[in-house]
C-alpha cells in the first residue's frame, strides 16, 4: 500500500486508491545512484494540461530524482471558464538514459499545489505511472472539497516489497498520466470561479519523483 502524507488548510478531504504489483515480485535490492549523469528524453507530452513546449523535465545533482514541471495546467469552473476547463490531462512518454549495469524504479512522488474551492464545489488529483508494455500500474487519487483557499501537498511512497524496476536490458518509456479535475457541484458558478492547480507561486507547476536503484546482473 501506499503512505501517503496530506498538507492543506480545513475542509480538504484526501482518498487514495492504490494498485498493487503483482504477487511475486521480487524485493528491490537497494543500491545507490549511479555516479554518471542519468538525463531524461520527453518522447511524448499529449493533453490539455501539457500542450508542445509546455512541460519540461530535469533530473537532480545527485541522480536521486527527477521534476516534471508544468507550465500551463489548471482546471476551473464557474465564471469565466470554457465547458471544457473542468478537465485537464497530461500524458507524458519519457525515456530515462541511465547507465548500463543499472535499472530503476519510481519510489517516491511528491505533487504540491494550490486550490481555490468554493462551498459546494470538490475536486480530484489523479495520476499513474507505468512502463511501456508493462501492466504493473501504480495509481492515486487525492480529493478536495470545498471551501478552500489553500496550498496542498501530498507524498505518495511505494514500500521496498512493491516497487516496479524497469526490465534490465530494455528500452521502455516510463509513462506517467495526470489528471486534474474540478466539479462545481452547488457551489456558485454565476459569479464565482472554482479552480485546481498542481503548481507553484510563480506559476509554474512541479511534480517531484524520487528515484530507488538496483544494479541489473551481469550477463
Amino acid at each position: 500500500m501506499f503512505r501517503t502524507v496530506f498538507v492543506a488548510g480545513a475542509g480538504a478531504v484526501l482518498a487514495a486508491a492504490t494498485l498493487i504489483p503483482s504477487a511475486g515480485a521480487a524485493p528491490a535490492a537497494p543500491a545507490p545512484a549511479p555516479p554518471e549523469k542519468i538525463t531524461i528524453d520527453v518522447v511524448q507530452a499529449n493533453g490539455s494540461g501539457c500542450r508542445p513546449g509546455t512541460a519540461s523535465v530535469a533530473v537532480s545533482p545527485d541522480n536521486t530524482a527527477f521534476t516534471v514541471t508544468y507550465s500551463e495546467y489548471l482546471a476551473q469552473v464557474g465564471k469565466g471558464a470554457a465547458g471544457t476547463d473542468f478537465r485537464k490531462n497530461c500524458q507524458l512518454g519519457l525515456r530515462v538514459n541511465v547507465p548500463q549495469g543499472y535499472t530503476y524504479a519510481v519510489a517516491q512522488a511528491d505533487y504540491r499545489g494550490f486550490a481555490s474551492l468554493e462551498a459546494g464545489a470538490n475536486a480530484e488529483h489523479k495520476a499513474s505511472y507505468y512502463f511501456q508494455g508493462m501492466n504493473q500500474t501504480v495509481a492515486r487519487t487525492h480529493g478536495l472539497r470545498g471551501p478552500l483557499q489553500d496550498n496542498w501537498q501530498v507524498s505518495d511512497t511505494v514500500p521496498v516489497e512493491a516497487l516496479v524496476f524497469h526490465p534490465c536490458g530494455a528500452q521502455r518509456n516510463l509513462n506517467i498520466n495526470t489528471e486534474l479535475r474540478v466539479n462545481a457541484g452547488t457551489s456558485d458558478t454565476v459569479n464565482t470561479t472554482s479552480f485546481l492547480t498542481v503548481d507553484s507561486t510563480d506559476g509554474s507547476i512541479s511534480t517531484l519523483y524520487h528515484f530507488s536503484w538496483k544494479t541489473c546482473p551481469q550477463r
